[in-house]
């Protein structure tokens, strides 16, 4: 198989494009879930004189049931906004501290996608980068960004490599006797 046709393979893997995604998204998410936490804390200072925090400890000790209102819907969006963040970032920061290029992909995922001000361009994203990769071109952000993408799906979405499964495959090979 050649390098282009690799490449195409990786661009339409589901799970590729699933992080491209994700990825796309997360600036968007937080900006979002931070308006949430803080509009729904303001809510709560209006209505109840107290913080979010005080109210569902008054809540709980007084045995209310809250499910099924607006604060429970507004708590199960932000939760699941929350964890999805938390996911990525974790995993972001695995890639970083454990894959041998993790730091250079930290940086290009970093001020591609997940830095608080996105940047204006290809050209101002591999300025920020000169500090942290030598020698880097345009080229090479987009090769290098490509792998560093393929590297955080392996971890969000589990690594199921075609040539891994085959050298795998010589070392542990599976029986068909169920074992």
């Amino acid at each position: 198989m050649t390098k282009k046709q690799r490449e195409i393979n990786i661009a339409e893997n589901p799970l590729y494009h699933d992080t491209w995604k994700l990825l796309k998204k997360y600036r968007d998410v937080v900006w979002s879930l931070e308006l949430s936490v803080q509009q729904v804390r303001n809510k709560f200072e209006i209505e109840y004189g107290s913080s979010i925090e005080d109210f569902l400890e008054s809540v709980y000790l007084a045995g209310a049931d809250i499910a099924g209102g607006d604060i429970e819907h507004h708590a199960k969006c932000i939760e699941r906004s929350n964890r999805m963040i938390k996911l990525l970032d974790s995993s972001v920061e695995l890639l970083r501290n454990k894959h041998k290029n993790g730091e250079t992909y930290y940086w290009l995922l970093y001020y591609t996608f997940l830095s608080p001000q996105q940047m204006k361009n290809v050209e101002e994203i591999v300025e920020q980068l000169r500090p942290h990769i030598r020698d880097i071109s345009f080229r090479t952000y987009y090769r290098r960004r490509q792998e560093a993408i393929e590297a955080l799906s392996s971890i969000l979405w589990g690594y199921t490599s075609k040539e891994s499964m085959e050298i795998l495959e010589k070392f542990v090979p599976e029986t068909g006797s169920g074992t």
